[in-house]
């Protein structure tokens, strides 16, 4: 990956519009500086990322183009069927933990772009947990999706006020589970 960026290359990898790029940069909400003698604007790679990640905006784009994934669950084998599908079928980089202190760890490690948080995992606060991969500035992007057994519209609805992206119903579903995580890579800021 370049380090420096064109406005075009920008715009491509937030999903926006070049002219939207344009004005980030006029506003001095996105760094960068001028090419002398032209209206060329370029932006560092570093300046880009620090952006996207204040702006919710997904990084797929700056690591290769592979999603990140960490599902977190207790039950292990669950899990890692769900992982080895999304692996083999999707271009998804999957990691799993078991645990609350595994979590956080392989959270800061991976910086995933997804995170599928069971709710029931003993010892965890889901929404403590969630309010603390908000505030930590490496993890501020992460899109992270309440998994719960017997999804109801009321849980659903506690779960989104607790500030989580999407829930997703346990079992899981290939099909919805991929659905959840590419609608939630696909929100722009």
């Amino acid at each position: 990956m370049k380090d420096i960026l064109t406005t075009g290359e920008v715009a491509r990898l937030c999903g926006v519009a070049p002219r939207t790029v344009t004005k980030w940069f006029d506003a001095g909400s996105l760094r960068g500086y001028k090419i002398p003698g032209s209206r060329d604007r370029r932006i560092p790679r570093d300046s880009l990322i620090r952006f996207m990640k204040a702006h919710g905006i997904p990084l797929r784009g700056l690591d290769g183009g592979t999603t990140r994934v960490l599902i977190v669950d207790a039950e292990y084998d669950s899990a890692d069927a769900l992982r080895a599908a999304l692996e083999s079928g999707f271009n998804y980089d999957v990691q799993v933990a078991c645990g609350v202190f595994e979590a956080g760890l392989l959270a800061r490690q991976v910086r995933p772009h997804v995170l599928l948080l069971d709710t029931n995992l003993p010892g965890l606060n889901p929404r403590e947990m969630r309010l603390a991969l908000r505030s930590d500035p490496e993890l501020v992007a992460t899109k992270v999706v309440a998994v719960e057994p017997h999804l109801s519209d009321e849980r659903m609805r506690v779960r989104m006020s607790e500030g989580f992206d999407a829930c997703l119903a346990k079992p899981y579903n290939l099909a919805t589970a991929v659905r959840v995580i590419e609608e939630a890579t696909n929100l722009v800021a």
